[in-house]
């Protein structure tokens, strides 16, 4: 017997179709239902992905004695996050507010009459364990405290709500006695020492931070850190560490130690993305360490097998955790990536399991529960005798050799992962909707990329993702987020509209000469801004006007996690629209952003890396004017503020002009002073 969610779209609802828990999805009539029927909601909030939802799932919620007293009692709804961002925003924070901490699974009470938390908790198990208490208890007193309690409750919702909206509207209380550079200053100092060193607990790679880090390097800025070096040991940890798969390429979305062995296995679009546009960074940036295009180049071979649908765009993500057997009842955490020692004799010659064990961390007695996470111990390049190793590792587990399995179906269920006749191991699942915002972060990952090595496939990759968005996305002329098997669906958030202009906008870098993908962010940018800006506070809102009639408060996000701020990109992608098109109207709508988020910017720059990237586009934005010969000898370099056009219409004897911010500086007459002038703005702020 299924429940209501057995129609839906998202392989993360579905997974929970089969609970005894009468789920409803988050609609109007869920909403109603609970009103009339006064009975509190119980949202839960998580994605496909998460080990730890998966784990509630197949316990509470498929609990009977749960499902039997939830069912009476509250009115249960689920929320896919990916599908619904600004949903889990808001009851995130109060989550946070209430607990000092967050996570998924994210499962909060609400009163029906107006949507207000007024208790929230993570993971829950059936039986009182880990200092936490059973379900069941916690149901039951929840309901009783709602019936009795109804004086606290509604002086603690009060206090919850006004926290919200006092978050939510962000009053400007900086005098801005602080000067930019000063800020800018900080912002770097900050972001740079959250990345220098994790002496405890969980390693993730927080690019937002690393991106702002390495931006800071172009300056001889004052500090307690050695900002090149720092941004290298990012670089190192991603590439050499158990985060990426040196067996299947792609990386892994964190490790569970401050050594970056061993990762949480899940495999998401966004954090490959990033990783790969930061890592193309540092090379041009003179950071050329082998082990950085030997990742890229795996990421891109992984994401072409695993990861591209037949119509060119990014599937979001691939579960941590999968089958040893199509008998197993369940999957385990690693199964399809880790090794045991006996397999790797079995595999390996004895010369290639000793070159193995000299080059990654390879024992007998393992490093994960017993079995074996790779992770590099030198630099440099890989022998040619360990990449063949690696290469009967990878058949091994995929049932052929890498250089003859080009694509590589998706299990979209636990269902298809038993029942397919793999010629290896069973995979993970993959969910393979697509979502705009992170395809987008891809595409600009492989922009850059293909920009630094001048890889014309990486271009190509980016460009037929992005053409799938510009031609499926728009339905009556309204930008979507999601795509579900060639239907698009939910409105696009904030998120979707800034990563995606970006997006375009490093099309365009790489590719100057075609003007299509200026013009196409244009146009979007004109929604953006018809529907999300916010004209009486500064920056954009988290969903547009029409479609946040559900929402207790209308967000404005510019707070980074694992992806960049919405508004932080937005503001930078303003300042790079008003310098490729000379229209002032966007450095004005970047500055009003700039003073909407100064204050948040300057009591707390360990939240907003992205804003400070923002401001260091507004204060040090260089346009270069040349022909196509020098801007493609431009590209290759680490200039993180500059825009390109190609021009024709120089002055006579000159080879380029170059202009910072509202000014040009004197014709460049030779390459030489080209560049020296190049390098003069990047680094003027």
């Amino acid at each position: 017997m299924t429940n209501r969610l057995a129609q839906a779209k998202s392989l993360y609802l579905r997974k929970h179709a089969e609970n005894p828990i009468d789920w409803w999805p988050w609609c109007d009539e869920a909403l109603a239902t609970a009103k009339a029927e006064n009975k509190p909601i119980f949202l839960s909030i998580g994605y496909s992905s998460c080990h730890w939802c998966t784990v509630m799932e197949g316990e509470a919620f498929s609990n009977a004695a749960i499902a039997d007293y939830m069912n009476t009692n509250f009115l249960p709804i689920k929320v896919d996050r990916e599908e619904r961002p600004d949903i889990d925003s808001i009851y995130m924070q109060a989550l946070q507010m209430m607990s000092g901490q967050g996570g998924w699974p994210l499962n909060t009470f609400l009163s029906p009459e107006d949507l207000v938390p007024f208790y929230a908790g993570t993971y829950f198990p059936v039986d009182p364990r880990y200092g936490r208490p059973g379900f069941l208890q916690v149901l039951q007193a929840l309901r009783r405290y709602y019936d009795t309690e109804k004086e606290d409750l509604r002086q603690r919702k009060a206090v919850i709500l006004d926290s919200l909206l006092t978050s939510a509207v962000l009053q400007n209380s900086d005098p801005q006695e602080v000067q930019e550079h000063e800020l800018l200053g900080k912002g770097w100092e900050t972001s740079t020492g959250i990345i220098t060193s994790n002496q405890y607990g969980n390693s993730f790679p927080m690019m937002p931070y690393a991106e702002l880090a390495l931006r800071g390097t172009r300056f001889n800025l004052p500090s307690r850190y050695d900002g090149k070096q720092t941004c290298t040991q990012r670089g190192l940890d991603l590439a050499l560490g158990g985060i990426y798969d040196h067996v299947g390429g792609g990386f892994h979305r964190y490790t569970v130690d401050p050594t970056w062995t061993v990762p949480h296995f899940e495999k998401m679009l966004y954090d490959n993305g990033q990783i790969v546009e930061y890592l193309a960074n540092l090379w041009s940036a003179g950071i050329q360490e082998p082990a950085f295009a030997r990742v890229i180049a795996g990421t891109v071979q992984w994401l072409q097998r695993e990861m591209i649908a037949p119509e060119g765009y990014f599937y979001a993500a691939q579960d941590a955790d999968s089958f040893i057997s199509a008998e197993a009842a369940e999957p385990e955490e690693g199964a399809f990536y880790v090794w045991s020692y006996s397999e790797l004799e079995q595999l390996l010659t004895p010369e290639e399991l000793t070159q193995l064990q000299q080059e990654f961390t390879v024992s007998s007695q393992g490093n994960f529960e017993g079995l074996n996470v790779l992770q590099r111990r030198n630099v440099g390049q890989l022998s040619a005798e360990l990449e063949t190793a690696l290469a009967k590792l990878f058949t091994a587990r995929y049932g052929d050799a890498p250089e003859s399995l080009k694509t590589f179906p998706p299990a979209r269920n636990n269902q298809e992962a038993k029942t397919h006749n793999w010629p290896g191991r069973i995979p993970s699942v993959t969910d393979t909707k697509m979502i705009v915002a992170w395809n987008s972060l891809m595409i600009s990952g492989l922009a850059r990329a293909s920009g630094v090595f001048q890889e014309p496939l990486y271009l190509e990759l980016a460009a037929q993702a992005a053409n799938f968005i510009l031609e499926h996305q728009f339905v009556d002329g309204r930008f979507h987020r999601l795509n579900y098997q060639g239907e698009a669906t939910v409105l696009a958030q904030s998120e979707d509209y800034a990563f995606f202009i970006k997006a375009l906008l490093d099309i365009q870098a790489c590719s100057p000469e075609n003007k299509q993908w200026l013009e196409k962010a244009i146009t979007i940018q004109e929604e953006f801004d018809e529907f999300l800006w916010s004209v009486e506070l500064g920056g954009y809102f988290n969903t547009s006007s029409d479609a946040s009639q559900d929402l207790i408060i209308r967000e404005r996000s510019y707070a980074d996690n694992a992806t960049p701020s919405a508004n932080g990109v937005a503001i930078a992608n303003l300042v790079r629209l008003s310098l490729l098109t000379d229209n002032l109207h966007y450095l004005d709508l970047a500055e009003q952003g700039l003073k909407a988020f100064r204050s948040i910017m300057s009591s707390a720059p360990q939240a907003c890396p992205s804003l400070f990237t923002a401001l260091d586009w507004y204060r040090n934005s260089t346009l270069i004017r040349s022909k196509i010969e020098q801007i493609k000898s431009l590209i290759p370099q680490y200039l993180p503020v500059a825009a390109f056009s190609i021009v024709s219409n120089l002055p006579e004897g000159s080879i380029a002009l170059v202009c910072q911010g509202l000014k040009c500086l004197a014709p460049a007459t030779s390459i030489e002073q080209m560049f020296q002038q190049v390098q003069q703005s990047q680094n003027r702020g």
